[in-house]
């Protein structure tokens, strides 16, 4: 037997096995659809996925595929496309393997702004005041503010201002006109001590006029 006949045996051969192959496959597969029922496509884990982070492009790429299974043992929620996930973050960690189902992953959650700090011995009272245009702008973290409060005399003529609160700490401002109290008064809230919040709270109740000046602001 010459070299040529030996080589297009061979693969005539190689040929043969590879249909045989083929043809097992499919058997095998029809086999399957045929026991199980219809086959569909689901997401599995190729790589272990962390809690809480975001699950990029290039991660679905290569830590997510698609297999065929039977749709009886399918989960309902499973995911059909490594697509769907992108962006999403697994709420627990997701080991190689398993299934990616819809409630595994979840939006990245917004991360809640800091609350300000208070100070050891003082506490948020939110109060209506007068001046707070001049803090829209400016204020901040670490805004302090002097706090004045106006009475009129008993005989409605003239009337007293003093100083009730001095560098008190501005937590957070208001528009100008959201208070109920007044169209020229905002909304403020301060960090003061039991003896500040009392006194101010008692002004503001009997209709004196509370207003707050940024210190150093002239």
């Amino acid at each position: 037997m010459n070299r040529r006949r030996r080589a297009l045996l061979f693969g005539l051969g190689a040929i043969g096995a590879a249909m045989v192959a083929v043809t097992l496959v499919n058997g095998y597969s029809s086999s399957v659809a045929g026991t199980y029922g219809e086959l569909t496509p689901v997401v599995v884990l190729t790589q272990d996925l962390e809690e809480g982070r975001p699950i990029s492009p290039r991660q679905a790429s290569d830590a997510l595929e698609v297999r065929e299974v039977p749709k009886l043992f399918a989960p309902a929620a499973s995911l059909r496309s490594p697509g769907l996930a992108v962006g999403l973050e697994p709420v627990a960690l997701l080991p190689a393997g398993s299934y990616l189902s819809a409630n595994l992953v979840r939006p990245p959650e917004t991360k809640k702004p800091k609350r300000p700090v208070v100070g050891a011995g003082r506490h948020p009272v939110e109060l209506s005041v007068s001046g707070a245009g001049a803090l829209s702008e400016s204020s901040g973290r670490g805004t302090k503010v002097d706090v004045l409060v106006s009475r009129e005399s008993r005989s409605g003529a003239g009337g007293h201002t003093y100083l009730a609160a001095s560098s008190v700490p501005l937590l957070a401002v208001g528009s100008v006109g959201e208070s109920e109290l007044g169209p020229d008064l905002a909304k403020v809230t301060l960090a003061l001590t039991r003896p500040e919040a009392v006194e101010l709270v008692q002004a503001q109740t009997f209709a004196r006029r509370v207003t707050v000046l940024p210190v150093g602001g002239g």
